[in-house]
């Protein structure tokens, strides 16, 4: 056997059985799962490149659900929101137009056109006749008979054209013309909504009750499209976010209560689970026997009383296992 494969399969011998005597030893010891004391970080980025004119309220403060945080420039969305508001003005008058249909005084107009286009036909139709009695005494030209009988033809095509738009006057719009007027206006007003809901993002308030922890941008400073502007650590009271060894994982479920024991504190604080992964963290490539079992891990969040808010993040944290 090479002396190089013997050293390599003499270390990953040793190192077996050290990992085996480990857990044995551990075997020994009180279940605990470590980890860290933690809160949701809630990020409150921003919809626009734009300036910060005001924050009002202090990094380490407490807020509550919407305390105005950051104040955003909106200058030129003010203007698309007045721009959006008389669009949708202008369709409004528009649908009310197509609803009232004509005047009276347009009604009046037409129906004299109408008149006028009669009176004309009836001097055309006399002048036709007289040409075509010269025409029979060949005292007339047939030039002269055609010139009346095209004038008489268009004075009938003008009163026809006259009569049908003083009947569309007076039957008002179509109905697809008062569906798209509707149409228009709903759009117009579905503008207003968009462009005010992005006028009301440009103040940027707490969406949860919680720490501000931090404001990254400074008053003044020109901040980037999709950045966060306030960082607040949303809860009352940290949780602690801890590793479940695998042999405690069928024990424990979501409302039990755990002992959590926190590194500067004498007293141990009962802790409610609220979420347990089904899913280990660490899952090795080869085959888990008994052994290598242990090693799994489940990743877990146990959420502490309200009495415990002014604890910090951070603070390594033990939780005792049932």
């Amino acid at each position: 056997m090479p002396a190089k494969f013997f050293n390599t399969f003499s270390y990953l011998l040793l190192l077996h059985f050290a990992l085996v005597t480990l857990s044995a030893c551990d075997s020994n010891k009180p279940g605990l799962a470590l980890g860290t004391l933690e809160r949701e970080r809630i990020a409150h980025t921003a919809t626009v490149s734009e300036i910060i004119t005001a924050l009002p309220v202090s990094p380490g403060s407490q807020v509550t659900k919407g305390t105005v945080l950051v104040k955003l420039d909106d200058t030129i969305q003010n203007a698309f929101v007045a721009k959006a508001q008389a669009q949708m003005q202008q369709a409004k008058a528009n649908l009310e137009k197509v609803h009232n249909g004509a005047r009276t005084e347009e009604v009046a107009a037409a129906s004299a056109q109408v008149a006028g286009a009669k009176a004309a036909l009836v001097k055309s139709e006399a002048n036709y006749q007289r040409a075509q009695a010269l025409i029979e005494k060949e005292l007339a030209s047939q030039a002269t008979l055609d010139t009346a009988l095209a004038s008489r033809d268009e004075n009938t095509a003008k009163l026809h054209n006259s009569q049908e738009k003083l009947l569309q006057l007076i039957n008002g719009a179509r109905i697809e013309d008062l569906q798209i007027a509707e149409a228009a206006l709903a759009m117009t007003i579905a503008v207003v909504d968009s462009e005010k809901k992005k006028l009301k993002d440009l103040t940027i308030t707490a969406k949860r009750d919680g720490l501000l922890d931090n404001l990254p941008w400074n008053l003044g400073e020109r901040v980037t499209l999709g950045s966060p502007v306030a960082i607040v650590l949303a809860g009352k009271a940290p949780f602690a976010r801890v590793y479940v060894p695998e042999p405690y994982r069928v024990k424990i479920k979501v409302a039990d209560k755990l002992t959590v024991h926190i590194d500067g504190l004498s007293d141990p604080i009962i802790g409610k689970v609220r979420w347990i992964s089904s899913e280990p963290a660490f899952t090795p490539y080869f085959a888990l026997n008994q052994e290598e079992r242990a090693n799994l891990m489940y990743l877990a969040e146990i959420q502490l009383p309200d009495s415990a808010a002014n604890l910090p993040m951070g603070i390594p944290t033990q939780v005792q296992m049932p």
